[in-house]
């Protein structure tokens, strides 16, 4: 495995462990819906949640949410209609990302609520 795919895997498993430290309920993991996948799928409260991890080392020179592009957000948009289509989740919904910096010193998160919207055409 390629060392960028490690390093994806390892902040989403970042993600996951700081997603139930604050209360979440983690529902899926990995979930696709044809060719687009949504990171982490979960329950805050009485709201659906699809979250996109991004993570990177410390010799980045952006923040990860930042290369978050709209083609992308598109996709994980139409991956979470189509998991909402398909499952009987009848709650609010809403796209987050959690941003993991990890460094020699340890890791930085952050985590965005509501860090972009669907939008239309």
């Amino acid at each position: 495995m390629s060392e960028a795919y490690e390093l994806g895997k390892q902040g989403e498993e970042i993600a996951v462990e700081y997603l139930i430290s604050k209360g979440y309920k983690i529902l899926k993991r990995n979930w696709y819906f044809g060719k687009f996948e949504l990171d982490i799928i979960a329950i805050d409260n009485n709201t659906l949640v699809f979250v996109e991890v991004k993570t990177r080392s410390a010799d980045y020179w952006v923040e990860p949410e930042l290369s978050l592009t709209n083609k992308q957000q598109g996709f994980i948009i139409k991956a979470a209609n189509g998991f909402i289509d398909t499952h009987s989740y009848d709650m609010e919904a809403r796209l987050d990302i959690v941003s993991i910096v990890i460094h020699p010193q340890g890791k930085d998160i952050k985590h965005i609520e509501e860090a972009f919207y669907p939008y239309m055409r």
